[in-house]
């Protein structure tokens, strides 16, 4: 795909509401919804210029997207427009079996359930709310059993990354489509502390590369880029032999991706931003574009330009597939275009730029 056309991923935060009160919540969500989330009609519009596109994956998120009243009247215009829509309720009792029913019955290409840890005591107490963990297992076999796909998503931290195992099991049970892990941005609610460190983050894609090689599901990052440079250089260590077509197809899919190269957020009041977890804006949909603002701002266009960064991200031969996480950087140091914290890496040159 070309990036500077079209994102590959849209993600609509269509309500900041929820009912949990997750940890590391990004959105720090609130249970009332914002009188200012745009309207089912500016929706509507929404959903027709994201179709402008092409065909980009159309994500449902929040917030809990529960919470709106339209959410399945949105669901379905999306879907009869032509795009490929993905929804990612909270689980919450408004998660029923009659919800879950409606997702597919709307077209629903594949619903993501978060699942912090293997068990209701570790998960809950992520999540803030008890009972969180079996409304979640529920959701996911529910779907599992009436035939629709799932997503499993979990959020690594030092709390649950000795416990990634045991989740992989869980997402074998359910027989989730894809295993999403979220690699923590310290931004809303999260705390410093519960984030990985760089030596950290390289153990935890060891296990996941491992495990890529026997799961029957797909494994991919949120916000952990280098991931990417990861399986690269184990594929290269292997001597060229791609013997783990699994983890190098999803990091190929995704090759180059990341905050505002083919990937776009829009937010409960219609703020256009690079990512979810990078709070600057490039405009709002109530005024501007949004395809306008994805091709031609000043902030997107920087963004996509690699020459515009700084330190080992400037120069790192990984660059094309990777690019670091740009969220990462600005919130350990308010600047998007600086080097991802969080990579132990040093490419050659390196330290012509950082020594």
């Amino acid at each position: 795909m070309n990036f500077e056309k079209a994102p590959m991923l849209v993600i609509w935060e269509v309500t900041q509401s929820c009912d949990l009160a997750c940890v590391h919540c990004r959105a720090s969500a609130q249970p009332e919804r914002n009188p200012g989330e745009l309207t089912t009609e500016e929706g509507y519009r929404l959903l027709e210029e994201i179709r402008l596109f092409g065909e980009p994956l159309m994500v449902f998120t929040g917030g809990d997207p529960l919470k709106r009243p339209d959410l399945f009247d949105l669901i379905r215009y999306s879907v009869d427009i032509g795009l490929r829509t993905n929804v990612t309720p909270s689980a919450t009792p408004l998660l029923t079996a009659e919800a879950i029913d409606n997702f597919k019955a709307a077209g629903i290409a594949r619903m993501a359930i978060s699942v912090d840890g293997p068990d209701s005591a570790t998960h809950d107490d992520f999540r803030g709310i008890p009972g969180t963990f079996d409304r979640a297992m529920f959701a996911l076999r529910h779907a599992r059993d009436i035939g629709l796909d799932t997503q499993f998503q979990t959020t690594v931290t030092r709390r649950n990354m000795d416990r990634l195992p045991e989740i992989a099991g869980i997402v074998n049970e359910v027989r989730s489509k894809m295993w999403s892990l979220f690699f923590l941005i310290v931004t809303g609610r999260a705390e410093k502390g519960d984030d990985l460190e760089g030596s950290e983050y390289e153990k935890v894609f060891e296990f996941m590369y491992e495990l890529s090689k026997t799961a029957p599901f797909g494994i991919k990052t949120t916000e952990a880029m280098h991931y990417r440079r990861y399986v690269a250089q184990r594929i290269k260590a292997e001597h060229g032999i791609t013997e783990n077509e699994n983890a190098k197809g999803v990091a190929w899919r995704t090759s180059g991706v990341s905050d505002g190269k083919g990937f776009v957020f829009i937010s409960h009041t219609g703020e256009i931003f690079p990512a979810g977890f990078l709070p600057v804006t490039g405009g709002n949909v109530r005024r501007d574009s949004l395809v306008d603002i994805y091709q031609n701002s000043h902030l997107f266009r920087t963004l996509r330009d690699p020459s515009q960064r700084v330190g080992k991200c400037g120069i790192c031969e990984y660059q094309k597939i990777c690019g670091g996480s740009r969220s990462r950087a600005y919130a350990f140091t308010g600047d998007y275009l600086a080097e991802d914290p969080r990579c132990t890496y040093q490419p050659h040159l390196a330290e012509a730029v950082v020594g």
